[in-house]
């Protein structure tokens, strides 16, 4: 491996880990103790809204160093793009690239929608709606957080097949 290799793998390993562990920290951390800063949904709505903007901005520019320099990374693991379906390494690579994408659009359709018409709705009130929403929002973004889990042990295990 060369330098510029190496460099590439520490900005990609160290943005994916501020990129899952963000986004388990919202649900682990700031989620709960919204709960604990208020008992008001309006206010709590309000709260994750800010922290969803915040952390959004930071997403997508971690999503942007992600996909530069997993393209850079498996090109330098696998430069014969036809070994993709031929080895395992490659069918781990390919895989693991399919599940990113599915993980971003499901990331992002989730948020961009169901985020503003959540904050929408507590700013009119309508709560029994908010719950509806909430349970469809939790599960698209549990689903999100096992990608998350997957890619991360995908990742691990491709230096197995290419070191």
């Amino acid at each position: 491996m060369n330098l510029l290799f190496l460099i590439i793998l520490w900005i990609h390993a160290f943005t994916a880990v501020f990129f899952v562990g963000g986004s388990f920290f919202i649900w682990i951390v700031v989620w709960p103790a919204t709960f604990r800063i208020s008992g008001d949904e309006k206010e709590r709505t309000k709260i994750l809204g800010h922290v969803g903007r915040i952390f959004g901005t930071e997403t997508d520019i971690s999503v942007a160093i992600l996909i530069v320099t997993g393209i850079y990374l498996g090109y330098g693991y696998l430069p014969d793009l036809s070994d993709l379906t031929t080895t395992l390494g490659g069918q781990l690579l390919l895989a693991k690239g399919i599940i990113v994408v599915i993980m971003i659009v499901l990331m992002y359709a989730n948020n961009i929608y169901h985020g503003k018409l959540l904050v929408r709705l507590a700013k009119e009130g309508r709560f029994d709606e908010m719950k509806r929403i909430r349970r469809i929002t939790h599960m698209a973004s549990f689903i999100t957080l096992g990608l998350m889990v997957v890619i991360v042990v995908i990742a691990f295990t491709l230096p197995f097949y290419y070191p």
